[in-house]
């Protein structure tokens, strides 16, 4: 196997299944609740502790990258998801605690995922390529989302909650343990010397503010992620409640655009590619998402279900079709040897924009008794960015 298609191949795995992981607890909230006592919303705040533990992460990440290797530090990682997963399943007394506690352990293990992959791929693929196989590679997000929804809660209707989760976690043990056959080979590029100081890593969020393009992706990928987790998050209370669908024809149309998202993914990446001008196709997506954004705001009960699936299905390719691209352009703009660094101080300002898009949003609904007018801000802000890319799409073309 080629060192590209070998890269590509390990890091898709590990993506896989750090998402896997992290979705395998919502999945089973209504048992895991039931079990414990609490009310299942405290997935909401399971699922927040995860991406603050993924936030900070990701920041620390490049230094212990460069020093270990991007896929040790994959292994790492997917044995932290590993072992936070089984803390959930292990939960009894002071559970709350332990969940708490499992949680930061899921978010420290995700984090890193991400920048340890960029490092892997921007050394190995070949540029006119790069971001069809970022792209390809993020797909492992919602495959990972798709998998857990598929045989998590089969497997704990057969065995029992706790059972489900031990069993993802040793997964994680085998996936960890066949990354290393591949480590010899894609783990060249070590540095010993390479600097740990949490200062360090502070100075890389700097450094990315002081690059006019850097800081303009990461400021994108802030919106964006926020585009992204405010649809996945509230489509299905916004049908229910504003346009009184049934919970069931809501779920399907959040598959619809979940699974556009997969195929957006990798056809925005292989426009990129061919366009050789990246911010251009970013423009484009925050534009389109935009405006499906203030379509799903404007819909009414008398709309046809066919009109609002479409709307759906192109809101999720773009608002999820986004981050192998922007993935790819980060890495194109890191110093030499640095794209791990750079992706996970980029990272840094991603997770922030998961962490903001969902409180502000709800609080927005919660202030006018209405997500039209969450989704009305989602579309200004991803639009507006959208047409600042567009505006300087012929500044820097790609390779």
């Amino acid at each position: 196997m080629s060192s590209p298609a070998l890269a590509l191949g390990a890091t898709l795995a590990i993506q896989v299944y750090a998402s896997f992981v992290c979705t395998a607890a919502a999945v089973l909230a209504p048992a895991i609740a039931e079990s414990l006592a609490v009310p299942p919303s405290y997935v909401g705040g399971f699922i927040g502790i995860v991406y603050l533990g993924a936030m900070v992460a990701s920041l620390l990440s490049g230094a212990y990258i460069a020093r270990h290797g991007a896929i040790r530090v994959s292994q790492i990682c997917v044995v932290l998801c590993a072992i936070g997963i089984a803390g959930v399943a292990a939960a009894g007394a002071n559970a709350l605690v332990v969940v708490a506690i499992a949680a930061i352990v899921i978010g420290v293990g995700y984090g890193p995922i991400t920048p340890a992959s960029s490092d892997v791929l921007a050394r190995t693929t070949p540029p006119s390529r790069m971001s069809l196989v970022f792209s390809i590679k993020q797909t492992g997000v919602p495959a990972g989302a798709a998998l857990a929804g598929a045989i998590v809660a089969a497997t704990a209707l057969l065995a029992g909650w706790r059972t489900a989760l031990a069993i993802v976690a040793l997964a994680g043990i085998a996936v960890a343990i066949a990354a290393q056959s591949v480590r010899a080979a894609l783990d060249t590029h070590r540095r010993a010397d390479a600097d740990l100081a949490i200062g360090r890593a502070l100075h890389a969020v700097r450094d990315i503010f002081r690059h006019r393009e850097l800081a303009s992706i990461a400021c994108l990928s802030f919106v964006y992620a926020a585009t992204q987790v405010s649809l996945t998050s509230f489509l299905v209370v916004h049908l229910t409640g504003e346009l009184r669908w049934s919970l069931v024809a809501a779920g399907l149309a959040l598959s619809a655009g979940t699974t556009a998202g997969v195929v957006g993914r990798i056809a925005w990446g292989a426009l990129s590619d061919r366009t050789r001008n990246p911010r251009l196709v970013l423009g484009v997506i925050g534009l389109v998402a935009g405006a499906c954004a203030a379509t799903t705001a404007a819909s009414t009960i008398a709309w046809p279900a066919i009109a609002i699936y479409a709307t759906v299905a192109v809101f999720g390719a773009t608002a999820i079709g986004w981050n192998g691209v922007m993935l790819a352009e980060v890495a194109r703009l890191s110093p030499p040897g640095e794209a791990g660094a750079t992706t996970g101080a980029t990272g840094f300002v991603t997770f922030a924009g998961v962490m903001a898009g969902p409180p502000l949003f709800a609080a927005l609904s919660a202030v006018t008794s209405s997500t039209r007018w969450g989704f009305a801000a989602v579309a200004v802000l991803s639009a507006a960015t959208g047409v600042a890319f567009l505006l300087g799409a012929g500044v820097r073309r790609g390779p």
